[in-house]
């Protein structure tokens, strides 16, 4: 009895010894292989100006592959907070160089696929009719004017504050245009999506939001005013694999689709300018 529990043991132990041997031998990589599980989806982190765009090209997208494309739509400041906390993406797409320059300074993006694809410029939107009658710059430091603007982080309020600078550097429009303007802002939102929801619901006589956000659907619902090119601000949108990335090679044809003929058609078509 004794020798049939020793020979049982000796077995064990030779299995024990064999899968050691197997797993020491298992080539460099094999590992993580076995543990990625194919996947047949992208993960693409977009700007909240690139709604309309992308969700066409990422249709394009999808029926031109077998793999389907899952966006997250939001401010550029509040993507990067969540690719810094761990969230994953495959494609990162920012309104905004300074928010992608923190990400690939901190490692978290594949630096030498990242390029500018499009740009975009600002632009007054009012509620449909511009009940309050805006119709210059300098109205917007009419007293009792209501605006809305982005958060000084998200690119699109940025880059407003630009602009009022801008003005207010210009003796035109008098000493205290700033100051008048400032105290006119009602609300600051955390991305242009909101801005532009808040004139065309009539909460706001007046927004700054980008040329492209008076999209089909919106053009019966607020009126543009364009920004002279002399004070305006011209918003270059980067675009990057994360560091992260699981499917370089699929996401990268997505990032060509973007900035193919096709994918450039359908931002023109949405009010971007081209990158070169």
């Amino acid at each position: 009895m004794k020798d049939e529990k020793e020979e049982v043991v000796s077995m064990m132990s030779c299995k024990t010894i064999l899968l050691a041997a197997l797993i020491f031998f298992i080539p460099q990589g094999t590992a993580a292989q076995m543990d990625e599980t194919a996947s047949d989806e992208i993960v693409v982190f977009a700007a909240a100006s690139l709604t309309g765009a992308f969700g066409e090209i990422g249709d394009i997208y999808e029926n031109r592959t077998d793999m389907k494309v899952a966006i997250n739509f939001d401010g550029s400041q509040a993507l990067r907070t969540q690719i810094e906390n761990g969230a994953y993406s495959d494609v990162v797409a920012f309104a905004s160089t300074k928010h992608m320059n923190k990400l690939m300074g901190e490692g978290l993006m594949n630096n030498s696929s990242v390029c500018i694809f499009t740009k975009n410029k600002i632009a007054l939107i009012v509620p449909r009719g511009n009940p309050a009658g805006i119709n210059n710059l300098s109205d917007l430091a009419r007293p009792g004017i209501k605006i809305v603007i982005g958060t000084k982080d998200v690119p699109v309020g940025d880059y407003a504050l630009q602009i009022i600078d801008r003005l207010a550097n210009d003796f035109a429009y008098g000493p205290d245009y700033k100051k008048n303007v400032m105290a006119n802002i009602i609300s600051q939102e955390t991305t242009v999506s909101y801005v532009v929801t808040k004139a065309a619901l009539g909460e706001a006589d007046v927004g700054f939001a980008y040329v492209s956000d008076v999209t089909e659907d919106m053009a019966s619902k607020v009126d543009r005013i364009e920004i002279p090119d002399e004070y305006n601000v011209i918003a270059e949108y980067p675009m990057g694999l994360s560091a992260e990335c699981r499917n370089p090679g699929m996401a990268q044809e997505f990032m060509d689709l973007v900035q193919s003929a096709d994918g450039r058609a359908v931002l023109e078509r949405y009010g971007f300018s081209p990158a070169a």
